[in-house]
């Protein structure tokens, strides 16, 4: 039996914690490799900075903390599927590069709902804050 199938047969809190292992392992591996979730990396880093710096209300940080956790949660998935599709084949096929342009597509359309709730989150302190000056 393949070892991978045998652990997934074993139940418990010791199979239980090396799931996070392999889940740190797949995160180091996506920070170190992908060029775009480095840059979503720094992007949140300024923008946790600058929310920080506008004292944000406590529904300001949960919402914005769940729209970071969303991004590098899609870029997560996103890699997965392109990995995946690079380990089915190596020659071009359209339904290989469909299914990376609709991965890279999800990326796309949460990235752009994030800037229009990162408008909505930090225009207002930023415009009380321009009024004060």
């Amino acid at each position: 039996m393949n070892m991978a199938l045998q652990d997934r047969q074993k139940r418990g809190f010791k199979r239980f914690l090396r799931s996070f292992g392999y889940a740190c392992q797949g995160l180091k591996h996506v920070i170190q490799n992908e060029q775009n979730m480095q840059i979503h990396l720094f992007v949140a880093a300024v923008t946790l900075m600058a929310a920080w710096t506008l004292s944000f209300s406590l529904t300001s940080w949960m919402i914005l903390l769940l729209v970071i956790a969303g991004m590098f949660s899609m870029e997560i998935m996103n890699t997965a599927v392109e990995r995946t599709v690079d380990m089915i084949t190596d020659d071009y096929h359209p339904l290989a590069k469909r299914a990376k342009d609709i991965a890279a597509a999800a990326v796309f359309v949460y990235c752009l709902f994030a800037a229009i709730i990162g408008l909505m989150l930090f225009l207002p302190p930023l415009l009380e804050l321009w009024v004060l000056l």
